[in-house]
């Protein structure tokens, strides 16, 4: 049955794996992303038991590779990049360059040549996306000032990482041709380049343009498969277009191309609809990473290993706490983008994975990379617990003041009162909100859109950027005076846990919420809403009113077919 059935073997095997190490990681409180990369190690041939298809694995983790390079792009913020640049644009790109120079000096140490040091410390300075936004929501810091930096600093090394993946290609045709002239070989690379910046040109111009048109006159048929399906085939169809056209790479093609649906209104959408399977592919991506890991290096070249995930924890680490000190930030703020950056993650993996392809790093490089990575992400939230420990300790009651206001100088709390409390501003909230204004109500916004809270402000809005399951986004929104609390969100489960939290505050404020099915009805309900809104009863509901079936006599109603 195995070898008859190797893809489905692989997917299941693998994502069956992932799922067990995933929830053990989950109950340790480490990184689920350790587990993806434990279940590969198990399913890959250096350890015993079962061995997934090595094949096929790699392909399965290039789709991978372009559904995350997609949600990058899809997710890229020019605005969130330009509110921090002074500091993320030189901050990021001299850490970059100091982990990658001490990166090389290990691999000087252990006899590698600076082809392979170049691309081994390339990949210890780039930080996890994943990893880092993690650690950041569960310390609810996403919209603090130190949020905002490192967001912006990790959009720098994403930036550096993806010209990574295009230049290496073209240094490894120049190192491998051992009869072209430099002329010959500076040519080259100028093409590579040119071919490149065409792509971008195309992407930028006419991209723009198609790629949202396409998905809207998808958008107006109705049917939400057909827009899913638009959604992955323009992902999948640039990604594939820009390697046979343009010779760049898988994840360049799928950054662009999540890039130019950025600026589409459609795009949160399409974001929604494709995460399934976005996430699926991702998780195999780690596993089949996990699978090229052989864990006998941690025996055989521990002291290796060590200096690894010194230079990751403690080498980016130191870099970047000087850095953030040298532009004015408080030590606070500091301590906190580096504790951020102590970890490296899956531009890791792929550049890594490219390196050995091009044959400009060894498979031991690609291990050492593995080792850092896993060991890395599983310390990361031991490194938060000691750093709030630390200013727990050190920090006076002045130091937490004076941080505090700089963090909130963008959000202080709304001058107002007998108001709405808007909870989601998408479909559903923009029509509500229009009609509250149109009435005279008072009402303010939270949502956790930055581009949509600053597009409401525009117009005169009171908005709030955050997650309103966080008390203190509430407490920006003045709920302690508001007059209805209005959950317009579409997941049912989140709105009840807003619910409880606001219900716990003020138990006589009107809460009302929406939902699609029977089940989040009941559990908005028992955690204190209202009134429950379903949108698909209130649907049926209105077309029964327009019947006016209660005005019909007995014969009306069974009367003879008018044909």
């Amino acid at each position: 049955m195995h070898n008859s059935t190797p893809l489905i073997t692989t997917i299941v095997g693998g994502l069956v794996l992932a799922f067990l190490f995933g929830m053990l990681a989950n109950r340790l409180r480490i990184s689920p992303l350790v587990g993806y990369l434990a279940a590969g190690v198990l399913a890959g041939p250096f350890t015993p038991g079962f061995v997934a298809d090595t094949s096929l694995a790699p392909e399965l983790a290039e789709i991978g590779v372009i559904l995350l390079m997609f949600g990058v792009g899809l997710h890229f913020s020019l605005k969130d990049l330009l509110a921090v640049k002074n500091i993320a644009i030189p901050g990021a790109i001299a850490q970059i360059a100091v982990a990658t120079v001490l990166g090389m000096g290990l691999s000087k140490l252990m006899g590698w040549d600076l082809v392979s040091g170049l691309v081994f410390g390339l990949c210890l300075s780039t930080a996890s996306t994943v990893v880092l936004l993690r650690a950041l929501e569960e310390r609810q810091l996403i919209d603090s000032q130190r949020g905002q930096i490192a967001i912006g600093w990790l959009i720098v090394e994403d930036l550096a990482m993806v010209l990574a993946l295009v230049l290496l290609p073209a240094f490894a045709n120049m190192l491998n041709s051992d009869t072209a002239s430099t002329t010959q070989l500076l040519t080259e690379l100028a093409i590579t380049i040119g071919k490149v910046i065409a792509f971008i040109a195309l992407m930028i111009i006419v991209g723009r343009r198609v790629v949202p048109w396409i998905l809207a006159k998808t958008a107006s048929t109705g049917s939400r498969e057909l827009f899913t399906l638009a959604v992955l085939a323009l992902a999948l169809g640039i990604a594939y277009g820009a390697v046979g056209l343009f010779d760049v790479s898988f994840a360049l093609g799928a950054f662009f191309a999540g890039m130019v649906l950025n600026e589409s209104e459609l795009s949160h959408r399409a974001a929604h609809d494709t995460l399934p399977l976005r996430d699926a592919f991702a998780v195999l991506f780690f596993v089949s990473v996990g699978m090229l890991f052989d864990p006998m290096i941690l025996i055989n070249q521990p002291l290796a290993v060590l200096a690894t995930l010194a230079i990751i924890l403690f080498g980016k680490s130191v870099a970047a706490f000087a850095l953030v000190k040298m532009f004015g930030h408080s030590k606070r703020t500091a301590l906190t983008i580096s504790a951020s950056l102590a970890q490296i993650g899956e531009f890791a993996f792929i550049l890594a994975g490219l390196g050995v392809t091009l044959g400009m790093m060894d498979q031991h490089g690609r291990n050492l990379v593995l080792a850092g990575a896993i060991l890395s992400i599983m310390l990361n939230p031991l490194l938060f617990t000691l750093l709030e420990r630390y200013l727990a300790k050190t920090e006076t009651i002045e130091d937490q003041i004076l941080e505090e206001a700089v963090e909130e100088e963008k959000q202080i709390p709304v001058d107002i009162c007998n108001h709405a409390v808007v909870v989601g501003y998408g479909r559903v909230g923009s029509l509500l909100g229009a009609k509250l204004t149109e009435e005279g109500v008072s009402m303010v916004v939270i949502e956790n859109s930055r581009p949509r809270v600053e597009a409401l402000r525009a117009q005169g809005i009171k908005a709030v950027l955050g997650n309103a399951a966080n008390p203190e986004i509430m407490e920006l929104a003045r709920l302690d005076c508001a007059r209805w609390l209005l959950l317009t969100i579409p997941n049912g489960y989140e709105a009840g846990e807003i619910v409880a939290s606001a219900r716990t505050k003020r138990p006589t404020l009107e809460i009302i919420a929406r939902a699609h099915y029977d089940d989040e009805v009941s559990y908005i309900s028992d955690r204190g809403a209202d009134q429950v809104v379903m949108g698909e009863r209130e649907i049926a509901n209105s077309m029964l009113n327009i019947l006016k079936l209660d005005t019909l006599s007995d014969e009306e109603k069974l009367a003879a077919c008018p044909i």
